[in-house]
């Protein structure tokens, strides 16, 4: 009997061997080499994080011998880091805020702080985009009190930048809107059926759902005012001031002034050193490969890789290869 439960025990941790293998993409390549699966989740379908992570994922397999990264649709920045945290994703994008949030174990990750992410890269600005419906009667943010709004799918980024900036303008949330926790997809189908007043979509510049809403679906954007801009910056310092130019969507003659936040790429500190130090250089020494996947490539600049991060640590790899970019001392 004793000599059944030993045997039933060493099969118990064999088991677990072989999962923990698996998981980290134990498996070999076609020339016998270990090949590496990295779970890649980027955001919605219709923003601007998926066409670009799909490309990026294609980009590494193609350009690193015994890598396979598999880019998949998420929730995006909240719902990477969870599935990172987790053990389920080993590199993905969010904003800097939330990645601050995570590291420091703040807000949404109170008290289950996430120390292991690292940084591998600042891409770009991701302004905060309030799309309201013509006709509904919103000229300001203040304006949706009480309205149908769409803030995003529950725990996204949009969703977190809902929950900041509607109650600088004194709107209570959630309770203060008539929300529907909906991703962009969904958010375009409501305000072309006109059963929501406005939603936020957080994406870089031009975004395919304020594409789809301005251009079929009746709606406009409208900005955050210079005094509001200037509260959330006080309070949140990973914010920044950005305008979105007149013309970069279908009817929109003038300037529209909003906050931005970087968006990042992340991975979990225990991706081996030397597989983030062959994607970063593949990734920044081949951009104009990527360029086809979205126009917000061109928005890019290996200088701003390593500034304002909001203080959460570079992984080894990557701070390996702009040390020898000459990017850090």
């Amino acid at each position: 009997m004793i000599g059944k439960k030993k045997s039933y025990v060493l099969f118990l941790c064999l088991l677990s061997m072989v999962l923990v293998l698996s998981a980290c993409g134990g498996e070999k390549s076609s020339n016998g080499e270990r090949q590496q699966n990295l779970n890649f989740p980027t955001a919605s379908t219709t923003g601007t994080i998926y066409p670009l992570g799909s490309a990026m994922a294609n980009l590494w397999g193609t350009e690193i011998e015994g890598v396979r990264v598999n880019a998949q649709a998420s929730n995006g920045g909240v719902d990477n880091l969870n599935q990172m945290k987790a053990g389920e994703a080993h590199i993905s994008f969010a904003t800097s805020g939330i990645i601050w949030e995570a590291y420091n174990g703040e807000r949404g990750f109170k008290d289950r702080k996430y120390e292991d992410v690292r940084i591998v890269a600042g891409l770009y600005y991701n302004p905060n985009q309030f799309v309201v419906r013509k006709g509904s009667g919103i000229e300001s943010i203040g304006d949706l009190k009480g309205k149908k709004f769409a803030p995003g799918t529950t725990g996204s980024t949009p969703e977190v930048e809902s929950s900041i900036i509607l109650p600088a303008y004194g709107i209570e949330y959630p309770d203060g809107i008539d929300a529907n926790f909906v991703g962009f997809t969904e958010a375009i189908d409501l305000m072309r059926n006109k059963q929501i007043d406005g939603a936020l979509i957080q994406a870089g510049l031009p975004t395919a759902a304020v594409t789809e809403m301005t251009s079929t679906a009746d709606g406009e954007l409208i900005g955050i005012e210079p005094e509001i801009r200037k509260q959330l910056m006080e309070e949140y310092p990973w914010y920044s001031e950005m305008t979105i130019p007149a013309g970069t969507y279908e009817g929109q003659e003038e300037d529209v002034d909003t906050l931005a936040i970087k968006m990042m790429l992340m991975a979990d500190a225990s991706v081996d050193e030397e597989t983030i130090y062959q994607m970063t250089k593949v990734f920044w020494e081949n951009l104009d490969k990527l360029e086809s996947s979205h126009s917000i490539v061109q928005q890019m600049d290996i200088k701003n890789a390593v500034t304002e991060l909001a203080g959460i640590p570079l992984h080894e790899g990557a701070k390996r290869y702009y040390e020898e970019k000459g990017l850090l001392d």
